[in-house]
């Protein structure tokens, strides 16, 4: 092949590659990079993150273990581990002995004889955990424990965080807590997700009378205080009778305090996606969709909700912050989470009733508030590189 030929196909290949262009998500995630800020607390949370998902494999002492003769001990960073760490095997080999024998009960057993059964064999398994002083654990979890167990031995580190009334540890306690701090921001926010995305798509792309009477029911929702719907809700649902008749089902406090929390998020959602759905209904795209026989849902499903995935990422991220300061709201006055969970709302709370004019436990309130503190800034952060990122017109005014 003669050298012209050579430098035609060179040209061509390079022209195309330039042609090819790049995807709206590559261009928002290089913008994102560019922004220094946004990269540190992207990698702060994505670090908060794995280290609550791994806690139990950390060779931390467990969060409920008592030590009343190490009361309110002081931060310490020497020695960097201790030998305090325990876990009886023997029991959790018992337990799986008894539960193979109620397991054959289980079999022959009526309904109201199964579900006895059930809860036994769910209280014996977790029996060792708990003797080990760790919260209700789920079955990943109590592998990881295992697994520490077998890993590190007796082995754990010191109370660099210092220790509360009961003398647990607070390191430990602040790591536990993350698991059901960030569970309860990201669970709930997804579900005012569902609720609110679906609400405003349906009401923008319709229009209408239906979209009258759906504005006017988020507006009436609006004047509600909700924070004492969701303190009455939570008040009914401790109440002994109806707790018991939950546990039955499976249901605990957390699962609904879940679902309460993210079902009072969902309204300011459900209002930005309705105008962002009355300003793309008009489009040409959605006209040719139209055209071509596109029923309503498949173009709400299809064309409309893809087109907002940048408003919902980044309102995701405001969301998560606002949930998580109501669960440490809540847990703060009590009607949170319950011992033996653990939150960072809850360990505020614990830190709050030791203060007195006499002495002040410092360490108590400083860990935990500096936890959630660390995450809510990131967090919102985040968001805000988010925003830039995915609106090229607002990153190019501000650059």
């Amino acid at each position: 092949m003669s050298q012209p030929e050579d430098l035609s196909i060179t040209l061509t290949t390079a022209a195309e590659k330039s042609a090819t262009g790049v995807s709206l998500g590559r261009d928002a995630w290089r913008r994102l990079r560019r922004n220094r800020m946004a990269m540190v607390c992207l990698g702060t949370l994505i670090a908060i993150t794995a280290l609550a998902l791994f806690t139990p494999l950390l060779p931390l002492a467990p969060p409920d273990k008592h030590h009343t003769n190490l009361q309110y001990e002081p931060p310490k960073f020497s020695p960097l581990f201790e030998r305090t760490y325990d876990f009886d095997w023997k029991s959790v080999e018992e337990s799986q002995s008894r539960i193979a024998e109620l397991e054959q009960k289980l079999a022959s057993a009526d309904k109201r004889e199964a579900n006895k059964i059930t809860l036994e064999m769910e209280n014996i398994l977790l029996r060792p955990y708990r003797d080990a002083g760790y919260p209700t654990v789920g079955a990943i979890s109590r592998w990881m424990i295992r697994v520490r167990s077998h890993v590190f031995g007796d082995i754990n580190l010191a109370s660099f965080a210092g220790r509360d009334e009961f003398g647990r540890d607070l390191l430990s306690r602040v790591f536990w807590g993350a698991r059901i701090s960030i569970v309860v921001g990201i669970v709930a926010t997804l579900v005012s997700l569902l609720i609110g995305v679906t609400y405003g798509a349906v009401s923008g792309y319709v229009g209408g009378w239906l979209d009258e009477v759906m504005m006017r029911f988020v507006d009436i929702l609006y004047s509600i205080p909700f924070i004492f719907v969701v303190i009455f809700i939570i008040t009914v649902l401790s109440d002994e009778k109806i707790k018991s008749r939950l546990q039955d089902m499976g249901i605990d406090r957390i699962t609904i305090f879940y679902f309460v929390v993210g079902a009072i998020y969902w309204l300011t959602m459900a209002r930005v996606v309705r105008g962002q759905v009355i300003s793309l209904r008009t489009e040409p795209f959605i006209e040719s969709a139209k055209a071509l026989g596109a029923s309503q849902t498949r173009i709400i499903a299809l064309h409309i909700l893809p087109n907002l995935l940048s408003v919902v990422i980044v309102y995701l991220t405001l969301t998560i912050p606002r949930v998580m300061l109501f669960e440490a709201f809540l847990s703060f006055l009590g009607l949170g989470v319950e011992p033996p969970d653990v939150s960072w709302g809850l360990l505020a709370n614990e830190g709050i009733k030791v203060i007195t004019p006499v002495k002040i436990y410092w360490w108590l309130i400083v860990y935990p508030s500096l936890a959630l503190g660390v995450t809510l800034y990131a967090l919102n952060f985040l968001g805000d590189g988010l925003r830039d990122a995915l609106d090229p017109r607002l990153a190019s005014r501000r650059s």
